[in-house]
Order: structure tokens, then C-alpha cells, then sequence
């Protein structure tokens, strides 16, 4: 069993600490270790809040460049570790202009359907789910190639600061699979170990989308796109007039494939009200590290513990900077009530502890959970409780659910 010193406040110390106790498990290794484009801990992620003007959203949200002109709002990796949940961010827009509002509150609830999606299928979100992906003419060199300006741009950007915008998420999937014919997988697993977003729900859902597997109907990615997005990619491009994505795809869909069932049918939710009572520690994930956790919020002088996953994040090898995130939240969580910070496997770690938590929908929690002492449970935050619903759309499932909460 290994305990961690709690992590120093200080970024240029913390990032020493990420490298000597954690380096080992990364994509650099500890000599690569940075920091990203954001800052970890609730009260970056509370400013983040306080800030929020999405006035111009509707109009801005897919510009690309220049950096200034983007409309996205960079709330995302607040919101996938919990320093920030969605009911609060949809009250933060209430004042917003309409148009604004209604786009980006649809953004909030495709993050919810994610959520929903993931807690249906579980891991199975990571195989085709409708259809398989398309299998175009084939292409020369590395999927993402460095000598198109609009590839080097985004991963640069994806592998420095660890976050892009969505419309460049579209472009890299598109890019890989639709148009390399690469596997989908695999792109998808390159871009989640940089993300400090990373989430499986949002980010696979977001490849089979893209890819056609999910939807049914490829994304073209194409210079079109860049043009009106980011045109000084185009005109500072070495391929400007020999450019390889000039026309739009030729990329048909896939045959239909025997997935997982995304009709109708229960999704789970988690309990309602606190199950439990008694929890000596609260046990915190990935998911749930803001003070407004609801494990955590509880009590606010129970002592807390966190597992850094050490078989999960060998297997996963995700670049340095995303620990430098969770240890910066974990380094302020620890200046206002005892925290302790482990490295092995969780149910060793916390073996015999009886442990407070809040239920949380992913694949991980199910599996671990019932192997610890959770003697007090707490409901997830839901924007939209689940309910009986058909996940096979963004569309069918808003519907269903849109539905039940008018009658409910």
C-alpha cells in the first residue's frame, strides 16, 4: 500500500511531485511532465464560473481561429471532474440572450445525453454501436500528417495545452477514420490521453458521431471547413495548392452491425436520496473532486481519500498533464480538510475503510464499488434524472426525456 504526501500548492513544485510519484505511469514519462492549458482546484473552476458570458455564443461557438474570435466557453474540464456540475452551469446562462442560451444549454444536455449513453452501455460504447466504420480508398502516411497546416495546428494545441475546441475535435476524428480510414479506436484513445476533459462518455460518443458508427452518417471533413473556420491555416499551408482534403469525402456508411440494444429501456441512475449512513472517509474519483461533491458536501470535516488508479493509468498511459490537473485540484482540496492521496489499487487501498461516496455513472465505480466498504451512498447531480429512454439518438433520447419531465 502506498501513501502519497499531499501534494504542494506551489505549480512548479506540484509538477516536481506529479513526475517523481506519478511520472512512471505517463505517456512522456517524468522528464515530460507540464502542465496544460488550464488550472486545476474548485477555485480556478469557481472563477471559471463566475466569468461565464456566452453572450455571442450561437454565432462563435465553432470559430477556430483567431483564438480571441472562439465562442466556447472552456467550462468542459471543470465539469468532467466534478469542480463544476450541469445544473449549475445551465443557471449561470439564465440571463443570457435567448439565442445564446438555447444553443449553449443544448450543449449542457448533449454532455448529459453522453452521461446517459455511458451509464446504458457501459463499455460497450467503445465498440461500433450502429454501424461499422467506413472503410474509404486508402490513404498515404500518418493519419494526422504534420504537412497539412490544420492537423500540425490542432494536435499541437491538443498535446500542449490539452483541450480544442469542438469543431477541431470533428476535424481530428474525421481526419483519422472517415478520411485515412485508421481505426477509430485508436484516434480515439490518442485524443483522450490528452484531454483534460478526457471523459469515454463524451469523447467516444463524440468519434462515433463523427465516424458514422454512432450516427450512420459520416462527417466530411474537408478544406471547406478550414477555410471558413481558420483561414490562415489555409494560406500559411505547405500543400495550399496541392491540398489532399480539397474535395469532400468519398466515405458511404458502413453496414449495420448486431450493438447493443439502444431502444427503449431503463438507464441506470443511481439512488434517488442518500442510501446509508457512517462513512468514516469519503472516497473520491475522478468524477467527483469540487467541494460541492455530495459525499463531500455531507460533512465538510470528513476526511477524504483519493486513489491514483496505478494498474487503470499504466494501462492508460495519459500524458502528464492531466495528473497535473488532478493533482492541483487534489493540492487546494487538501488545504481545507484532511485528505489523504494513495497510488495502487483501489480496493487495496481501501480496503476495510467504511467509506462514504457519491454514485457515480461509469463503468469504473460499478465495478469497484461493490468491492469496498460504501456504507453511505450519495445521488449523482443529474441535470436530467434517467428514465426509460431510447439512447439511439441525441434527438429520441432529449424527446423521451424532455417528455418525462413535463409530466413528472
Amino acid at each position: 500500500m502506498t501513501m502519497l504526501p499531499a501534494p504542494p500548492t506551489d505549480r512548479a513544485h506540484l509538477i516536481g511531485w506529479v513526475a517523481e510519484h506519478l511520472g512512471d505511469l505517463t505517456l512522456e514519462g517524468p522528464d515530460g511532465i507540464a502542465a496544460g492549458g488550464f488550472r486545476g482546484g474548485q477555485s480556478a473552476a469557481d472563477a471559471a464560473l463566475a466569468t461565464l458570458d456566452i453572450t455571442g455564443y450561437a454565432k462563435r461557438r465553432s470559430t477556430v481561429l483567431p483564438v480571441s474570435a472562439r465562442g466556447a466557453s472552456r467550462m468542459s474540464p471543470y465539469l468532467r471532474h466534478g469542480l463544476l456540475q450541469l445544473p449549475e452551469v445551465w443557471d449561470a446562462v439564465a440571463d443570457a440572450p435567448a439565442q445564446d442560451r438555447r444553443r449553449y444549454r443544448d450543449e449542457l444536455l448533449w454532455a448529459e445525453y453522453a452521461r446517459h449513453l455511458y451509464a446504458r452501455t457501459g463499455c460497450d460504447l467503445g465498440v461500433a454501436l450502429r454501424r461499422e466504420q467506413p472503410r474509404p480508398p486508402s490513404w498515404d502516411g500518418e493519419p494526422w500528417p504534420e504537412s497539412m497546416a490544420c492537423m500540425a495546428a490542432v494536435t499541437e494545441e491538443l498535446e500542449t495545452d490539452g483541450w480544442v475546441v469542438n469543431q477541431t475535435r470533428m476535424w481530428l476524428a474525421s481526419q483519422w477514420a472517415v478520411r485515412a480510414g485508421a481505426d477509430w479506436r485508436e484516434g480515439e484513445q490518442r485524443m483522450f490521453a490528452h484531454l483534460l476533459d478526457g471523459s469515454r462518455a463524451a469523447n467516444r460518443l463524440g468519434w462515433q458521431w463523427t465516424v458514422g458508427t454512432g450516427s450512420g452518417k459520416p462527417y466530411g471533413f474537408s478544406r471547406w471547413q478550414v477555410q471558413k473556420r481558420a483561414p490562415q491555416l489555409c494560406r500559411r499551408c505547405p500543400l495550399r495548392d496541392a491540398c489532399p482534403i480539397e474535395n469532400w469525402p468519398n466515405a458511404e456508411a458502413g453496414p449495420a452491425v448486431d450493438g447493443p440494444d439502444l431502444g427503449r429501456g431503463p438507464i441506470p441512475a443511481g439512488p434517488a436520496a442518500v442510501e446509508g449512513s457512517g462513512g468514516e472517509r469519503v472516497w473520491l474519483t475522478a468524477e467527483s473532486l469540487g467541494t460541492g461533491d455530495p459525499a463531500l458536501a455531507a460533512d465538510p470535516d470528513r476526511p477524504a481519500v483519493f486513489v491514483f488508479d496505478e494498474p487503470l493509468l499504466r494501462r492508460l498511459r495519459l500524458s502528464g498533464k492531466r495528473l497535473v490537473f488532478l493533482a492541483e485540484t487534489l493540492a487546494e482540496l487538501a488545504t481545507l480538510r484532511p485528505l489523504e492521496v494513495r497510488r495502487g489499487r483501489p480496493v487495496d487501498e481501501l480496503a476495510g475503510v467504511p467509506l462514504a461516496a457519491t454514485w457515480t455513472p461509469v463503468p469504473g465505480w460499478q465495478r469497484i464499488a461493490p468491492r469496498l466498504d460504501v456504507v453511505e451512498t450519495h445521488p449523482w447531480p443529474w441535470l436530467r434524472r434517467p428514465r426509460e429512454a431510447p439512447v439511439r439518438s441525441f434527438s429520441a433520447w432529449r424527446n423521451a426525456v424532455d417528455r418525462g419531465a413535463r409530466t413528472s
